[in-house]
């Protein structure tokens, strides 16, 4: 939104605006990529899975505070991934009252066909550029991505944007 009267505020609309149409193709990508491999799990699920395998393993407290959402909202997304195979329950050796929560090799292989399928569709736009139009977008993203570091290693994490692997050059 443009007011004319604050030149730096409408650039900085302008900004927000561009970053906004770029993270659609990007939310559209995660969104495709779990579609198209397991329609059975739901993004909450995902939202668990992503920090199990990125955490390896965790009680369900621990991993509804990861979620941001109340317990029994992790304990749902758990059951479903439990019923899925994607997550085993198993009691906690230190304490028998507490339940440690692990992905299984299912869970881990559908982790890593989501996040293979998003590196494909992500290398495919990227490949529509010039390349060091390429370089110039991937720092920019970095850069971004370091300034609001608390938002991606909590938010973007947990809706399954996973940690960063080094491609091929192409």
């Amino acid at each position: 939104m443009t007011t004319g009267t604050d030149p730096a505020g409408d650039l900085l609309a302008l900004q927000v605006d561009q970053v906004l149409t770029a993270s659609r193709l990007l939310i559209g990508i995660a969104a495709q990529s779990i579609a198209v491999v397991d329609r059975s799990i739901s993004l909450p699920q995902m939202r668990a899975l992503v920090i199990l395998v990125t955490k390896e393993e965790m009680d369900l407290s621990g991993l509804a505070k990861a979620m941001g959402v109340h317990a029994s909202n992790a304990t749902r997304a758990c059951d479903g991934l439990v019923a899925s195979g994607f997550v085993d329950r198993r009691s906690d050796p230190g304490d028998r009252r507490h339940v440690r929560l692990l992905p299984t090799v299912l869970g881990r292989e559908l982790f890593a066909e989501i996040t293979e399928r998003r590196r494909i569709a992500i290398s495919e736009v990227l490949l529509k550029l010039a390349p060091a139009r390429r370089v110039s977008v991937a720092r920019a993203l970095q850069e971004f991505s370091r300034a609001g570091k608390e938002i991606v290693s909590l938010d973007l994490l947990t809706l399954g944007w996973g940690a960063v692997k080094k491609s091929p050059q192409r």
